[in-house]
């Protein structure tokens, strides 16, 4: 059993970027061992500093996009992530979307619902 499970969500400009980052706030929120971290400041960090820290926990690859960049970073930085959510791909599957990269709407609001469920699901798993 781990003690926390680190979510790096999408920074992203898309509407799936936002939902992303609403998602992990919302489930970090929910999660006693969930913790976020900044995807900005971990591709920035070009000296290391962050190494240390991002090897402690398991991470989840909150992608937004098919690009992938969340797990690019990590494994860029020699981190292999314990899940992946890949957000385009599980939207797919239902009858929502966002539409806009800086608002939520009330059908964005059921996207951050649907990944909120997947990412409970899999800290759920990892734990």
């Amino acid at each position: 059993m781990v003690d926390r499970i680190a979510l790096a969500p999408c920074n992203g400009m898309s509407p799936n970027g936002l939902v992303s980052r609403v998602a992990v706030g919302d489930c970090r929120n929910e999660n006693d061992n969930a913790i976020s971290i900044c995807m900005g400041s971990t591709s920035a960090d070009i000296e290391g500093k962050n190494d240390e820290m991002l090897k402690k926990y398991p991470i989840v690859a909150v992608n937004g996009c098919p690009n992938g960049c969340v797990n690019k970073i990590l494994a860029n930085k020699g981190i292999d992530v314990a899940g992946t959510v890949a957000v385009n791909e599980i939207l797919e599957g239902f009858d929502v979307s966002a539409r806009d990269p800086f608002r939520l709407d009330s059908e964005a609001e059921e996207c951050v619902k649907i990944i909120k469920d997947e990412l409970t699901k899999t800290i759920n798993k990892i734990s």
